[in-house]
């Protein structure tokens, strides 16, 4: 019996392809349209917002696809404090222009509200033509094998009914900057804490640490 996930690991090369789903999907949401005011702006700005912080995922994280390229999720392991992106005060003047300020003020108010324990960030889910319950739920799958909670902050409706069919529960719920409700969500580890839980965490991550590496040292 084969057991396979239905996604796979987002590579270095699918970092435009995510972060063309990412901006199609945000693009709808009141969130966006108060970051990107300017409608013929919106698409290419949040894609190249989205670019960036994809990037840094592959570093800092995980990011997953349908085989199809159809929907991905994109993940930060904050086992500890992470730093921002790269010159991102450059990368996000280049990318954003004037709406800059916008992003700037929506990540420090995200990151304000962020857990300080350790945990999986879900920070990008993007389905746009659907798929986002088959990538949500075999990504979310992988995560639980590093015994670890994970934290959301959904950006649309159906998502979060679809993070609390996975059993994510209520956290608290804050005004974004544009006055936006956000509600953050927090879905407890799937295995008690203990020795050999904290060991198997370690294991996995350390793994997959060395995998993304193997895999930079190729290109």
């Amino acid at each position: 019996m084969s057991t396979a996930l239905p996604v796979v690991r987002a590579r270095w090369c699918d970092i435009g392809r995510i972060a063309d789903l990412v901006a199609e999907a945000l693009a709808p949401t009141a969130l966006a349209a108060w970051l990107v005011p300017d409608t013929s702006r919106r698409l290419p700005v949040l894609a190249a917002v989205a670019r960036i912080w994809t990037e840094h995922a592959l570093l800092f994280g995980d990011a997953f696809l349908l085989p199809d390229g159809s929907a991905a999720t994109v993940w930060f392991h904050r086992y500890r404090p992470i730093p921002t992106p790269h010159r991102y005060a450059d990368r996000l003047a280049g990318a954003a222009g004037p709406d800059g300020d916008r992003f700037r003020r929506l990540g420090a108010e995200l990151a304000a509200r962020r857990p300080a324990e350790p945990h999986n960030n879900l920070a990008l889910l993007a389905a746009p033509r659907g798929g986002a319950a088959e990538a949500l739920s075999a990504a979310q799958r992988r995560m639980d094998t590093l015994s670890l909670p994970t934290y959301a902050h959904p950006c649309a409706g159906e998502q979060e009914e679809l993070l609390r069919r996975l059993g994510y529960a209520e956290r608290e719920t804050f005004p974004a900057p544009d006055g936006t409700p956000v509600r953050s969500l927090w879905r407890s580890a799937p295995f008690h804490a203990g020795g050999s839980d904290r060991w198997r965490t370690r294991r996995a991550a350390r793994r997959e640490h060395d995998d993304r590496a193997a895999g930079r040292a190729a290109h």
